[in-house]
């Protein structure tokens, strides 16, 4: 099994991607204690470390295969005022010092599409430049989740950045041959789940993938399902996007229904039985801000394969030596 250790790990949407990619956890930083507590819970063996990214010391995990995380998006973000460097938050200055310091044969960062940004062009190359310093090749794809199965329009960026001797064995993942479940196939068992009578009818009207999903941040956004615009795409499939539901709809419910959040997760690519701790406001923030699962997992599987395919031919050197 590869190792990794991941940076900002949120409530471990890229750490269960990386999980079923076949990497093991050596470590999990994530600054935000209802995080940290749903990282535990569901998976008790990782090594989850309550800090902030400034604060852990990468050394003890030099030559890891992996170091990975979703850096935080709001320096990024149209809703950030994308400051990029300026802002207090961009953590891409840590993440460097722990490329350097824990040397890993690989790098997967996750942010926002506003990252390629023309007002970034400089950044993204000073950022190049700074990893090619350190011996590493970068590039990165805007991916979205559609492609890769995921029920929902979810554009993101990924940074690959892997050693110099491997990188022209990596490939992005292929997408996937067909469009995804429709929001009402995917979510209709859980919508029906209390017996509603207009599960079926619902079904039908929802025949879209989802907008995307998204948590808001800490100063600013509660459970609801985003901004004006994102709750009229949410309420052309039939949905009340004004907040997130405690259940499911009962059996005699008139009206749009509102998603709860075992369904928002769901439609994120979170596997049903992921449990999220804290109030409905810091579970759903913590469902809308992850990375989906099976697009961490499409990304690691290449990543692993890269990696693999050295490993087997150092190998192969050692004997013939």
């Amino acid at each position: 099994m590869l190792s990794s250790v991941e940076m900002c790990a949120g409530a471990g949407g890229q750490a269960l991607g990386l999980e079923k990619a076949g990497f093991g956890h050596e470590a999990l930083v994530e600054i935000e204690n209802d995080y940290c507590k749903t990282l535990r819970s569901n998976r008790p063996q990782w090594n989850v470390l309550d800090r902030s990214l400034v604060d852990f010391d990468a050394r003890p995990y030099k030559g890891i295969d992996l170091l990975a995380g979703g850096l935080p998006c709001p320096p990024f973000s149209v809703a950030g005022k994308q400051l990029g460097e300026k802002d207090e938050r961009n953590l891409f200055p840590e993440a460097l010092r722990l490329v350097d310091e824990c040397r890993p044969r690989a790098i997967m960062i996750e942010n926002v599409r506003g990252f390629l940004g023309a007002v970034f062009e400089d950044y993204r190359g000073l950022l190049k430049s700074q990893l090619k310093k350190l011996g590493y090749e970068a590039e990165w794809r805007l991916l979205n989740a559609s492609e890769f199965g995921v029920p929902q329009l979810r554009p993101r960026v990924v940074i690959v950045a892997i050693k110099k001797e491997l990188a022209g064995d990596f490939e992005w993942p292929a997408v996937a041959a067909h469009n995804p479940q429709t929001v009402g196939e995917t979510l209709y068992d859980l919508m029906a789940a209390n017996g509603w009578r207009g599960a079926k009818a619902w079904k039908e009207r929802a025949n879209e993938i989802a907008p995307t999903i998204v948590g808001g941040s800490k100063k600013h956004g509660g459970p609801d399902l985003g901004p004006t615009r994102a709750r009229q795409a949410w309420a052309t499939l039939g949905v009340n996007g004004l907040s997130i539901g405690e259940t499911a709809p009962e059996r005699d419910f008139v009206g749009m229904p509102r998603l709860t959040i075992r369904m928002v997760a769901r439609l994120q690519g979170f596997p049903d039985g992921w449990q999220f701790a804290g109030k409905k406001t810091i579970a759903y923030r913590q469902v809308g801000n992850a990375f989906p699962p099976p697009v961490a997992e499409a990304v690691a599987l290449q990543l692993k394969k890269t990696l693999s395919i050295s490993r087997s031919v150092n190998i192969r050197r050692l004997k013939r030596a």
